[in-house]
């Protein structure tokens, strides 16, 4: 695998790469099966594959959440060795925001309702970090998981407005044995919190509506930003102590 901490070292190589397929998966570290998934996805599609990984400061509206945000670099580099990636690119803020964050998409309807209308402005600096990444790798095709399902409709969203020449890939949620999406929050959780942490998928899975379902998470002790039916999906955030979680099921059966 090749890691590449230069931007420019990383624009010279892209021009080498002009006659093969590139599969892009954006990460922001601390690796698991899920961005694995997406990445197994990319190698069986495309001829080379791009990882990136960068703690995007731009899209955290509380700086705590951006400092405890785990950082394993190391870890994922001996994963993503093991998958045979063939490109990681590890860039740092400087670079990647010369303007000082000053340049930023917006979007303005899909965007203030949910994760926008709790976490303001992270969708302005989700947008905008996918749109420089979308730039800088000008991949074939870029792989996002279902189950950030706002965040994949606004990037679908941006690259039909923008005319971004990409194909823009869903892949489904994964998910542990217990049923709770992975997530790279989730090592934050002590044992018992992870045990009641599983109690948010199967209740999102069954019959009761949305209001029946806050109550009883609020119940069980958790502190619930929504729970809401919207684009054919049930959708979730909640939180234990200080750690949020975030999770959705399909509504087409």
């Amino acid at each position: 695998m090749n890691i590449v901490t230069n931007l420019d070292d990383w624009l010279a190589i892209r021009k080498t790469l002009s006659t093969v397929s590139i599969g892009f998966v954006h990460t922001m570290g601390n690796l698991h099966e899920g961005h694995m998934s997406l990445c197994q996805q990319s190698k069986q599609m495309n001829d080379v594959t791009v990882v990136a990984i960068f703690v995007n400061p731009a899209q955290f509206n509380d700086a705590n959440d951006f400092d405890l945000y785990p950082r394993t670099v190391n870890q994922d580099i001996a994963l993503l060795s093991q998958h045979d990636i063939d490109y990681l690119l590890l860039f740092d803020a400087n670079a990647l925001y010369p303007d000082d964050y000053q340049v930023q998409i917006n979007e303005t309807e899909t965007s203030a309702v949910l994760e926008g209308e709790c976490r303001p402005g992270h969708f302005t600096g989700m947008l905008t970090i996918v749109l420089k990444f979308l730039n800088i790798v000008q991949p074939t095709r870029s792989y996002y998981g279902e189950k950030d399902y706002q965040q994949l409709l606004l990037i679908q969203k941006m690259v039909k407005a923008l005319f971004l020449p990409v194909e823009i890939i869903a892949c489904p949620t994964i998910r542990a044995e217990d049923s709770l999406a992975l997530s790279s929050r989730n090592s934050r959780l002590s044992p018992d919190q992870r045990k009641l942490a599983a109690q948010l998928p199967v209740l999102l899975q069954g019959v009761a509506n949305p209001e029946h379902i806050t109550l009883t998470l609020q119940q069980l002790g958790f502190k619930v930003d929504y729970v809401t039916d919207k684009w054919q999906r049930r959708l979730a955030a909640v939180w234990l102590d200080g750690v949020r979680l975030i999770d959705n099921i399909s509504l087409e059966r």
